[in-house]
């Protein structure tokens, strides 16, 4: 049988700035190539302007992450500073940024990933009546509680941030806000309706409490089977049909996973630097190999262009070390010679390998057995990457187990403030390189900052998608999107959904139109949504 090419762009529900071209052969994809559609070059709009500035432009870079963005921009510039931070100060950045990652979930599993389940290729499933019941576009059941919830938890970040999205109210030496007694109030209101709507009775089904036992992939596979609340709730249900589905068969990506963690202690981080930063996070940083767990060293990461739209610039190089971006001319997916630069992401390494960045590298650090008395210990991901593995329903359902600790975080930091605290220490600003990461929704995400004579001199951004659906590096080794997708069954040439829920498992974030073509003419045979 011959090798059928198919171009899909875009590929993602959010952005139309993802493509994919996947070689098919015997009905398998056996090689395939991840291509960033646009160039952004947020880092050259900087160069040149007031340190500050980062605070205002980067939280443009995204309408979906602004706030983790600000809370990197906010981190750099107090470690080049050397600012001090009020509990009440990281308090509120914790909050800011447990909002935002909160209103994703909801809003991603159902308007993004979990619409693809309700795809024909499942209609001989047992389950798929019930899938498509709750779970199709618009008109599903529990897509329009789950999307409606979605906006809850950003409105708690509105009270503190005054705005969300793109808001700038985490500053260097603090935050820009004072709340009041009424805020912390409807705060707590906020998000009591979030649990009251959804998050138990629609999504769990049983309380918090009760889920948040759960710790190996048998208790979770005996929670489902507990009671009918439990068996029939959104995440029930998710589970029953991502294993009849066979989620669980495909997508496994490169097997080694990068968090930059997130969420610092409020009584252990006061005096902002790069070397503390390890010990002052609760959901804990690290690398994971695959069989063992590394300290995060950010001087380990480095970027590739070789296959990337850029010139001047060397590969592996420290972001610190890489100049501003020097875009050279791109083409379009059709058109592009993959054995040459083929997409606008650069190729993040850490210490050499291709890494996942996102929620299931987050689950498994919180597994880490040498986590902290202070950092989540939660072992269940070690245990299910020991039954299940890698793969699609893995990192799936990754991302939704973090709802209710998430949840249970704010509620204990509302309950944390001092009203009568300070909340910003005013900074003295010097020249110096500073370093800012989070946890955005999506994983991994950091700010590179050089200050030259009291302006910007250089700045760089690694966002989890630039670790994720980056090409092949210097040595051609392919990015995790692109190894994920390799071996993935395609059972209609004319409809490949596999390759749509392979790359948005990663919350890939982009708009979908596909194109099919014949792998000798180029002539289009079809176009089709996912």
């Amino acid at each position: 049988m011959s090798i059928t090419e198919l171009n899909i762009s875009p590929v993602g529900r959010v952005e139309g700035d993802l493509d994919v071209k996947v070689y098919i052969d015997n009905g398998k994809v056996t090689r395939a190539h991840t291509q960033a559609a646009m160039f952004r070059g947020f880092e050259k709009i900087m160069e040149g302007k007031d340190p500050q500035s980062g605070l205002i432009v980067t939280p443009r870079i995204c309408g979906i992450c602004g706030g983790s963005h600000l809370y990197c921009a906010s981190s750099a510039l107090d470690t080049a500073w050397g600012t001090k931070l009020t509990p009440n100060a990281l308090l509120l950045r914790a909050i800011g940024q447990a909002s935002e990652t909160l209103q994703s979930i909801p809003r991603w599993f159902y308007a993004i990933f979990a619409t693809d389940l309700a795809n024909k290729k499942y209609a001989d499933k047992p389950l798929y009546k019930e899938v498509v019941k709750r779970w199709s576009a618009y008109v599903g059941e529990t897509f329009q509680v789950g999307l409606t919830a979605s906006g809850l938890p950003v409105q708690i970040y509105a009270l503190f941030g005054g705005q969300w999205p793109h808001s700038s109210y985490m500053v260097p030496g603090g935050v820009m806000c004072a709340p009041t007694l009424k805020d912390i109030t409807r705060a707590h209101a906020i998000l009591t309706q979030f649990k009251n709507d959804w998050l138990e009775p629609v999504w769990l089904g049983c309380s918090i409490e009760r889920y948040m036992e759960i710790k190996t992939w048998d208790d979770m596979l005996d929670w489902v089977d507990e009671n009918e609340s439990q068996k029939n709730s959104d995440l029930g249900l998710l589970i029953r049909a991502g294993i009849e589905f066979g989620l669980d068969k495909f997508g496994q990506g490169v097997g080694k996973f990068l968090a930059t963690g997130t969420y610092l202690h409020k009584d252990m981080y006061n005096n902002p630097t790069i070397e503390g930063r390890n010990a002052a996070l609760i959901s804990s940083s690290g690398f994971f190999d695959g069989e063992n767990y590394h300290e995060f060293d950010h001087m380990k990461i480095s970027e590739h262009v070789k296959h990337s739209w850029y010139k001047d610039q060397e590969d592996g190089l420290h972001p610190w070390d890489e100049p501003l971006p020097t875009p050279t001319k791109s083409q379009t997916l059709h058109d592009s010679n993959f054995d040459e630069k083929y997409s606008w992401s650069k190729a993040p390494r850490y210490d050499g390998h291709a890494a996942e960045a996102g929620p299931l590298a987050r689950v498994i650090m919180n597994a880490n057995p040498a986590n902290k008395d202070h950092q989540i210990q939660d072992p269940l991901f070690g245990d299910i990457m020991k039954k299940l593995g890698p793969s699609v329903f893995t990192r799936v359902l990754a991302r939704v187990h973090e709802a209710p600790r998430i949840y249970k975080f704010i509620e204990q930091w509302l309950s944390e403030i001092d009203l009568d605290g300070e909340f910003y220490i005013k900074p003295v600003e010097k020249d110096g390189k500073g370093f800012g990461a989070t946890e955005a929704a999506r994983g991994a995400l950091a700010h590179w900052i050089e200050i030259k004579d009291g302006v910007i001199k250089n700045y760089q951004v690694m966002a989890p998608t630039t670790w994720n659906v980056g090409p092949q590096d210097g040595d051609d080794n392919p990015g995790p999107i692109e190894t994920a997708l390799l071996g993935t069954s395609i059972e209609d040439p004319s409809d490949p959904v596999e390759v749509g829920i392979v790359a948005r498992s990663f919350d890939s974030c982009l708009v979908c139109t596909v194109h099919a073509h014949d792998a000798e003419s180029g002539v289009e045979l079809s176009r089709f949504k996912l």
